[in-house]
């Protein structure tokens, strides 16, 4: 009898824990439905102190102390100069640069950040601005890449010199964005170019048929799906696919050389890649820089500044994004231990 009262007892408080676990988890997601999106925040960041700090940092390392107390006497002595030479001759203010930072995914849903970023930049930029866009992408969807593109495009048509500099990659549709800039830059071994497009889906029609399944589809439309994925494809389908295909390279080879008249288009829009060096003998690149060495000369006569958009995340974007962060630990630990057994 005891028994049964402590099992009893046992199971009562094991039911109490459950339901308060799941009333928890049940008031976490029901909060989190109810939260309305946050709306995102802009930074701005001096690259320009951050280059100085690390320029004195470098100096301080390496020079001895009679050096290093030289050298800060030597700049305290020029900056009452620069102050006083103010004061008399008041100088024009150093322009600036602003950097933006896209490092495009297939879909291009970076492109939401990089329209604010564009639109706080038009409403504080002076004609002798400028821009530098560090873009990284190896293309994706056409829509994306396309709003992309005329997202830089606004900066052309406000008459802000914009620069784009591709340190490891700007194909197909990166490359779509490359070329609206004044001028793109790329490292040696940059990946430029792939002015095609591509298009490819699995067909799963026999495997269905092998199994007795049957697939229906219903269109309003001759055309209205082209192929299909699991329902049979015919010739006609095929071919209006590929006049698709050809008529969207039509209008990408059109505004590559509409933004690059120089281009000799057949030559480059074959759907290839080149690297760095190549691309610059063909006319895809201007000239053979890195971002670094980009900024690092600008600095000299600018005031760099990185303009960046974020956008809060809510509640349940965070514990999904911890959620995979705990799942990312423990898979690494685990495959670390199974690499090195004790």
């Amino acid at each position: 009898m005891e028994f049964l009262y402590e099992y009893g007892l046992f199971t009562a408080k094991a039911a109490t824990l459950v339901v308060a676990l799941l009333l928890a988890v049940g008031g976490i997601i029901g909060l989190a439905s109810r939260q309305k999106a946050d709306k995102g925040e802009l930074e701005i960041h001096s690259v320009s102190e951050r280059l100085d700090e690390l320029t004195q940092h470098a100096k301080q390392m390496i020079l001895s102390k009679d050096e290093w107390k030289q050298q800060e006497k030597a700049l305290k002595k020029q900056k009452k100069q620069e102050q006083k030479k103010n004061k008399s001759e008041p100088d024009e203010p150093k322009p600036n640069l602003f950097v933006v930072d896209f490092k495009g995914s297939m879909d291009a849903h970076e492109v939401d950040s990089l329209r604010e970023e564009v639109t706080a930049i038009l409403c504080i930029a002076k004609p002798q601005d400028e821009v530098l866009v560090r873009l990284e992408s190896g293309g994706g969807v056409v829509h994306g890449y396309g709003l992309a593109a005329s997202q830089l495009q606004r900066l052309r048509d406000a008459d802000i010199k914009l620069t784009v500099a591709v340190d490891k990659v700007a194909a197909s549709g990166g490359y779509m964005m490359a070329c609206v800039a004044d001028k793109v830059i790329a490292s040696k071994f940059a990946i430029i170019g792939s002015i095609g497009v591509i298009a490819q889906l699995p067909n799963f029609n026999k495997l269905l048929k092998k199994h007795d399944i049957d697939w229906e589809q219903h269109t309003a439309g001759e055309f209205k799906r082209t192929l299909t994925v699991f329902g049979e494809n015919n010739e006609a389908g095929r071919q209006k696919f590929r006049e698709e295909l050809e008529e969207v390279h039509k209008l990408f080879k059109g505004f590559v050389q509409q933004h690059r008249s120089e281009l000799e288009l057949d030559k480059v829009a074959t759907g290839e890649y080149w690297y760095g060096v190549q691309a610059l003998e063909l006319k895809l690149v201007d000239a053979l820089q890195t971002s670094d060495d980009f900024l690092l000369k600008a600095n000299q006569d600018k005031k760099i500044f990185q303009v960046k958009y974020s956008r809060k995340k809510n509640l349940m974007e965070k514990l999904g994004k911890a959620a995979s962060l705990a799942i990312e630990s423990s898979i690494g630990r685990w495959w670390q231990k199974s690499q090195h057994p004790l």
